[in-house]
């Protein structure tokens, strides 16, 4: 899996012009076809200019900054007045059957490449020529471009939402006789309404959704974008602030997979990486650009449409074999989170509801129950905020509902159902109200690359997680019930400090789970402590294996003065940043080109050479952004990077030192209190780390610095020093010397004679957690022989083909190192079952240079590369071919 970083095939490209104009809510319109595996259909996007948005932050910010965290006061709703005509209010049964799609008759002018224009293509004419800057240059246009890619764009249209009627009451100025003016303040008042009149807003946007066009736009794609001007509007202030795209996606489009679930039957969902949405619908991927949505999705009758919403949607039948689905959210987020999936799914219930469950149904609450205002002052932009609503904050388990093919409906009432309230339950005794307020779980089908994926209101688990006993399902079950609020609720400002959301979920789901089990603190410390060993072995693996430029937490924007002791090259090359008479820098970038004695930016993870020279990071940024907002993600396309966990675990191991050093009580309670202040925000790691260190006791902090800890810990490839010195000093817990032990047992069995041995002299062997287990098989991976007896009563003493999917990816590491045949089955079926952890076992497979052994990879790499994710298939053929 070792390849030569690229630049050029590696980084992600965001396009969008964020720091000129903001969609600040998407209304999407679609049909979902499974005999064409295309969705088509319109979207429509809500606008908020720079300069208003500058002036809302703000604002914002000046607000939260003048609250002291000691003294919070209770912030109210902004008044309203309800207009005499009554408005129409949203449900689940809202159909929109009369909506148009437009484009289904349409001449289709694609290239080959599936993209549609109606913008002249000059050769000489490149799209960033428009996007530049927001300014008036003379007769050019300002045009908007939005991330886009693997979309076939039919039409974009200007949407006359003054067209819609009751829409008066939002214009404030009744003088204004310019009709492109008065539409855009009536967005701009419809954006900017209190978050106690979400329903009325919710409706406007709907019904500006459907209103008609005024004038089609000029447009043209590109391999990432999509770009939109108007003839004449030379500001983003000037340009449309509602904008209709119709367009259809693309089979291979990179967002959504098409494929079929475990019981053979058509499904379709969102992957969420490595591009996320940007071949779902044209949008702002920067998670800057926070934008609540709404969607209708139209589906055959017989399909369940799942989404991110807050309500748990129910079907609107529009005519005989079609249904409509209808979701919201009213929470602005990164277009990223937003997630679909469409399939033959079946309700799983428990055959029984417990009392905790009737009690989560009584305490079910919407946004339209909630009291805002109750609980304290929030210091994210105006939305119905759960953290202010006072009966959300004692609401242990939220209402929700697991979702699976209907042959799983067996593993998932006996693993998955039970689960759930305990897990809920653990989080919300840890960290306090949960920020959504529902919860949809579905099993996803076998070729989903990961083991879980969470967005807002939904979580995709793997089938993976339903054999075996309990513990792998719980475990992942808390991690990505954790980012609800780590990655969600509270997200990165910048993509590279996935640490943020990673780290805090790795933490947060041993915690959860040991509450979740009720373990006493000596067996949760012990459990804890066992998890940590097996991390430190990845951690170690991943070091070794992989590029130093990819095992740092943050990359960062550091202002280097340019003078004659310093040259540089273009911001177009891969080059070497050198200091006068000293060796070069390797592997950093030029972020932007500069004239001699101006300060630069270099994107450098290799930070302790600039120090050396006094240059110190500048913490407020860690990518380059330019004026227009675009920006990349270093890596955001390696395809190995999918399958690395680096952030993972240095993340957790940061978190983990910190906590030891604060004490549990200490870091849980800070945790809240972080929790209450950012929720509904973006952070960087300073903003944590800052806040953690003013709110700790003087002499718990000692040694402890924010500028000791991105130096040990975010700025540097490899081992922490902390960790490390950490890892030497430390004695095994007594689950870990329990394994060892029976490690020991084991090589004697290996070493013995075949001959039979008296019975006093038989090995009596332990039975073991999962874990334990885990660790047992990859100390005897470590042996250079093991014999199939030894095998063979390993695999009889365990049960390993029924263990869950960690135990047996261990054990077919075992049967392919020791090319132990009779259990190449056990291989077969983990390949082709558990696509998600698969990966290794191929690679494993062809350097063993065994003919049988590469054999069977290229057979099962053929029975599933397609129904594969994509980034998996291009790794493997990689390995195979």
């Amino acid at each position: 899996m070792d390849r030569k970083l690229d630049p050029s095939r590696d980084d992600l490209p965001l396009m969008a012009n964020t720091s000129h104009i903001l969609v600040k809510h998407y209304a999407l319109d679609l049909d979902v076809d499974f005999e064409s595996q295309i969705m088509e259909g319109s979207i429509v996007l809500f606008f908020e200019s720079e300069n208003r948005c500058r002036k809302r932050s703000s604002s914002t910010e000046e607000t939260c900054q003048s609250e002291s965290s000691e003294a919070r006061t209770v912030r109210m709703p902004e008044p309203c007045h309800v207009p005499g005509t009554s408005t129409r209010t949203f449900s689940s049964k809202t159909g929109y059957s009369d909506f148009v799609i437009c484009g289904k008759g349409e001449k289709d002018t694609s290239g080959k490449d599936g993209n549609h224009d109606n913008w002249e293509q000059a050769s000489g004419i490149s799209s960033s020529k428009y996007c530049c800057d927001t300014g008036n240059h003379g007769s050019e246009d300002f045009v908007l471009v939005l991330d886009c890619c693997d979309l076939s764009v039919l039409k974009v249209e200007e949407v006359d939402v003054a067209a819609v009627p009751g829409i008066e009451k939002f214009t404030r100025s009744p003088k204004l006789t310019v009709v492109s003016e008065l539409r855009n303040q009536i967005v701009r008042e419809l954006v900017t309404l209190p978050a106690d009149r979400w329903r009325e807003q919710l409706d406007y946007f709907a019904r500006c959704s459907q209103a008609p066009g005024c004038g089609e736009l000029l447009f043209d794609t590109d391999t990432w974008s999509l770009q939109i001007r108007k003839r004449g509007a030379q500001t983003a202030t000037d340009f449309p602030h509602a904008v209709r795209i119709r367009y259809r996606t693309n089979a291979q489009g990179r967002s959504v997979t098409w494929t079929s679930d475990q019981s053979g039957r058509p499904c379709v969902y969102t992957m969420g990486s490595p591009i996320n949405n940007r071949a779902l619908f044209p949008c702002q991927e920067p998670p800057v650009a926070m934008s609540t949505w709404q969607a209708t999705v139209r589906a055959a009758a017989s399909f369940v449409v799942l989404m991110s919403g807050e309500h748990s949607a129910k079907p609107t039948q529009l005519q005989e074999g079609c249904s409509s689905w209808h979701y919201y959210v009213t929470m602005p987020m990164p277009a990223s989170t937003f997630t679909i999936a469409v399939g033959s799914w079946t309700e799983m219930k428990p055959e029984t509801c417990s009392s905790n469950d009737l009690a989560a149904e009584r305490r079910s609450f919407s946004p339209s129950d909630a009291d805002f205002g109750c609980v304290g002052v929030c210091c994210h932009v105006d939305y119905p905020c759960r953290f202010q609503n006072a009966s959300a904050a004692i609401q242990e388990i939220i209402p929700h509902r697991v979702f699976a093919p209907v042959c799983l409906q067996g593993a998932c009432q006996e693993t998955l159902l039970p689960l759930v309230p305990l897990c809920l339950s653990a989080a919300h005794s840890v960290l306090g109200t949960h920020p959504f307020s529902r919860l949809d779980i579905l099993i996803v089908p076998a070729n989903f690359p990961s083991l879980g994926m969470a967005s807002p209101h939904i979580i995709f688990l793997s089938q993976s997680t339903l054999i075996g006993r309990s513990h792998l399902c719980g475990t992942r079950l808390c991690h990505e019930i954790a980012h609800a609020w780590f990655g969600l609720a509270i997200g990165a400002r910048d993509w590279t400090e996935e640490w943020l959301s990673e780290g805090f979920a790795t933490h947060l789901e041993d915690v959860f789970w040991a509450k979740a089990q009720q373990l006493a603190p000596h067996e949760a410390r012990e459990q804890q402590e066992l998890r940590a060993c097996l991390r430190w072995r990845r951690l170690q693996d991943e070091v070794r294996s992989s590029p130093e430029e990819m095992q740092v937490l943050r990359y960062l924007l550091v202002p280097v003065l340019v003078s004659a002791g310093i040259m540089y090259w273009s911001i177009r090359q891969r080059l070497n940043l050198c200091l006068a008479t000293r060796a070069p820098c390797k592997g950093t970038d030029l972020a932007a080109e500069s004239s001699l004695g101006t300060s630069i930016y270099v994107q450098h993870p290799y930070m302790l050479c600039l120090r050396t020279y006094g240059i110190k990071p500048n913490k407020e940024k860690t990518g380059f952004v330019s004026d227009s907002g675009s920006s990349v993600i270093k890596h955001g396309l390696n395809p190995e990077k999918v399958f690395m966990q680096v952030h993972y675990l240095k993340g957790y191991f940061l978190l983990r030192f910190l906590a030891r050093r604060l004490g549990d009580d200490t870091y849980f309670s800070f945790l809240r209190k972080f929790v209450h202040t950012f929720h509904g925000q973006l952070i960087l790691s300073q903003d944590f780390l800052q806040m953690l260190l003013e709110n700790i006791p003087e002499e718990k902090g000692l040694e402890l610095s924010v500028e000791s800890i991105f130096q040990d810990w975010l700025e540097s490839s490899g081992i922490p020093q902390p960790l490390q010195t950490e890892r030497q000093a430390g004695a095994e817990c007594g689950l870990v010397r329990q394994v060892g032990v029976e490690v020991e047992k084991w090589n004697r069995v290996s070493r013995r004679p075949r001959k039979r041995k008296r019975r006093g002299t038989e090995e009596v062997f332990e039975k073991l957690l999962p874990d334990q287990l885990v660790l047992l098989l990859e100390h005897l991976l470590e042996q250079k022989t093991l014999n199939p007896r030894t095998l063979q009563r390993l695999e009889r003493t365990y049960h390993l083909p029924q263990q869950d999917a960690e135990v047996r990816h261990r054990w077919c590491e075992l049967i392919v190192k020791h090319k132990y045949t009779k259990a190449y089955k056990n291989v077969e079926r983990f390949l082709q079952e558990d696509q998600a952890m698969g990966i290794y076992l191929y690679g494993e497979l062809m350097l063993s240079e065994d003919a049988r052994q590469q054999q069977l990879a290229r057979r099962c790499f053929e029975l599933t590369k397609g129904q594969m994710d994509m980034c998996s298939a291009q790794v493997v053929a990689e390995m195979l071919f």
